[in-house]
């Protein structure tokens, strides 16, 4: 499900690594959002290229640790460490470069200042002006580690993982990112109550009859003529979980009787579910009911 877009063809490109894989997401109104994934052992890939100017910053986690020389803007920063499972930001702006010193490993996720605005106004904020970081220092945040791991399995096992997903946490990591380091605060109150049932119903209609997670995020937030972030928090809201998870859940609910019929393998219960294979079955199936699918097939007498 990686896509080779551009994002993922420039950034491997600016760092010497020729193409690289990225996930794009198009929630946002004439916009997008992109993670990219970046790894390299080398221990001396050498000097990045300058960076064309973009209105845009580049939050990048880091899976291992790494020692870069920074420059911004032809200022120099000296030689900095990035540790593990630590967060970092690159200003597109003000033309970013950094000499490589040692392997890295790392998610890059692409916003730019138009999705930020798209965020705010999609929550009735102010447009911000920038973001509150320092060149080359990591800081620690939970939010972006947990969900950068997450999407780190995503890009492992892309089979196993649904578009809505991907919308999912990727909007949320611009609009944890607006809140967190750009200020960004509501100044109209959203309305925080749940979807009405008609949306309800149609929201669990399309998710239902695209099991295998096709369906994006924007699509099922028109579908019900809200806004993809009212969406996200209405649907919350009304059924305790997040769209990405019904969507397992309803997967799972699908596949219990199908595995009452001892005639039907296993590897064909879990295409007709919407799981990518048996083995992606059996782990949401152990980790939703407590067993697994065989072993909860065998107990059904």
């Amino acid at each position: 499900m990686t896509e080779n877009a551009p994002y993922g063809q420039r950034l491997g490109q600016l760092l010497g690594l020729g193409n690289a894989r990225a996930f794009v997401t198009h929630t946002l109104k004439k916009t997008e959002i992109a993670v990219t994934r970046l790894k390299c052992d080398s221990p001396h890939l050498g000097l990045t290229k300058p960076v064309p100017y973009e209105d845009a910053f580049i939050v990048s986690l880091q899976f291992r640790q790494s020692d870069r020389e920074f420059w911004v803007d032809g200022q120099s920063f000296g030689r900095r460490s990035l540790s593990e499972g630590g967060t970092a930001f690159f200003d597109f702006r003000r033309n970013p470069i950094c000499y490589m010193a040692s392997p890295f490993h790392s998610l890059a996720f692409y916003l730019p200042h138009k999705a930020l605005d798209a965020i705010a106004d999609d929550t009735g904020a102010r447009h911000i002006d920038d973001l509150a970081y320092e060149p080359g220092v990591c800081v620690d945040d939970p939010i972006v580690r947990n969900v950068g791991f997450s999407l780190l399995h995503a890009f492992e096992r892309p089979d196993e993982v649904s578009r809505i997903y991907i919308d999912h946490a990727t909007l949320g990591i611009g609009a944890h990112v607006a809140h967190r380091y750009g200020g960004m605060r509501a100044i109209s109150s959203a309305s925080r109550g749940g979807l009405a049932p008609w949306q309800e119903r149609r929201a669990k209609e399309i998710l239902s009859s695209n099991l295998a997670g096709s369906i994006g995020l924007k699509s099922l937030a028109e579908e019900c003529g809200l806004s993809v972030s009212h969406f996200s928090r209405a649907f919350r809201h009304s059924t305790g979980v997040a769209p990405h998870q019904w969507l397992l859940e309803q997967r799972v609910d699908v596949a219990k009787p199908l595995l009452r019929n001892r005639e039907v393998p296993l590897s064909e219960v879990a295409l007709t579910c919407g799981f990518s294979d048996q083995s992606h079955l059996a782990r949401h199936f152990r980790h939703m009911v407590g067993t697994t699918p065989r072993e909860f097939r065998w107990s059904q007498g």
